[in-house]
């Protein structure tokens, strides 16, 4: 048997592990409750949840996890090669079902996040001013970091509490390049480059930036800073000047940003879910949504069969964004 017949045979197997593991990513994410069989035939998909404390069915408050970079890799949540980490349209998912569920009285935003793409933020800001204006009331727990980004999607909520240890602020906006044209010229690598237009390959890696390009890319970087100021006056209430003295790219520690009336109240999760159960009032369910398995290459199976594996790094190298991007980010 030929080395070509053999790569062919493992890669029909993994095709086939892969898309059964699809499969069950697909079901463990419906909504199956006893409660509401109805769910099941529903011609819109529901996801699936998990109790974290027993109280009224009719009274819930639903828990949400933003963990990671809050970057959109496309197809991250249905491609069974993809990776398990932050999953943007699934957030985006919980988020709708959060407004459009009766039974959801409020929502629990942990937060542990050093920020990321601009849209993505913006998207998910918007999406918690529409389920504050269907009057549900939002709370936000800081994990270890809730900067930039992670900070521009806390500021619709009616109440944000962090620990004392928390990192926070970083508010602002980075877009980044690299150059390596002096790299080229020692190894004498040469680029051709043909373009339509003199800004089309502007960031170029293989030449240095013109003022007139240095301008344009500034005007994007203000006006994406513009955008996060006024969402900071408007959701906190503070004063425009405030706000810019603030928002000069440092972190604050919890205790610094409760200062600053860029957050609330020292506590952690925990403290925030009780004075949210609080002003929800009665014996409130908590549940959270099932977030979707991960990747194939996570299973133990994977793991084992391959832990070195070059697919493995491709898959990692497939998943990374590429190219410059404006980024309400905090960086090392």
């Amino acid at each position: 048997m030929t080395k070509r017949i053999v790569a062919i045979i493992i890669a029909a197997a993994l095709l086939l592990v892969a898309l059964t593991f699809q499969s069950i990513n697909f079901f463990i994410n419906q909504d199956f409750s006893e409660n509401n069989p109805a769910k099941m035939f529903s011609g819109k998909q529901q996801l699936g949840e998990k109790v974290i404390e027993e109280g009224s069915e009719m009274s819930r408050i639903a828990r949400i996890n933003i963990e990671g970079a809050i970057i959109n890799t496309p197809g991250s949540s249905s491609n069974p090669f993809g990776g398990g980490g932050y999953q943007h349209d699934h957030i985006m998912k919980q988020l709708q079902q959060v407004k459009e569920d009766n039974t959801i009285k409020a929502l629990l935003l942990y937060v542990n996040s050093p920020g990321g793409g601009v849209y993505e933020s913006a998207e998910i800001h918007d999406k918690l001013k529409e389920i504050k204006k269907a009057g549900k009331p939002i709370f936000v727990s800081m994990g270890s970091i809730a900067a930039s980004g992670g900070y521009y999607i806390s500021t619709p909520a009616d109440q944000i509490f962090a620990s004392q240890e928390t990192f926070t602020g970083s508010l602002g906006v980075i877009m980044e390049s690299i150059n390596y044209q002096e790299l080229a010229n020692e190894y004498g690598v040469k680029f051709n480059t043909f373009k339509s237009g003199k800004f089309k390959d502007i960031m170029s890696p293989v030449r240095e930036m013109t003022e007139t390009e240095r301008e344009i890319i500034q005007e994007l970087v203000d006006e994406s800073y513009e955008q996060f100021v006024d969402v900071i006056v408007e959701g906190r209430e503070l004063p425009e000047e405030k706000v810019y003295d603030l928002a000069d790219g440092r972190i604050y520690s919890g205790s610094q940003a409760v200062e600053n009336g860029l957050i609330d109240q020292i506590g952690f999760r925990e403290d925030a879910l009780k004075a949210l159960k609080d002003k929800v009032g009665g014996d409130p369910k908590v549940i959270e949504f099932r977030n979707n398995i991960g990747s194939f290459f996570d299973l133990p199976l994977a793991q084992n069969f391959m832990p070195n594996s070059e697919i493995r790094y491709i898959e990692k190298l497939i998943s990374q964004r590429q190219g410059p991007t404006l980024m309400y980010m905090y960086s090392e």
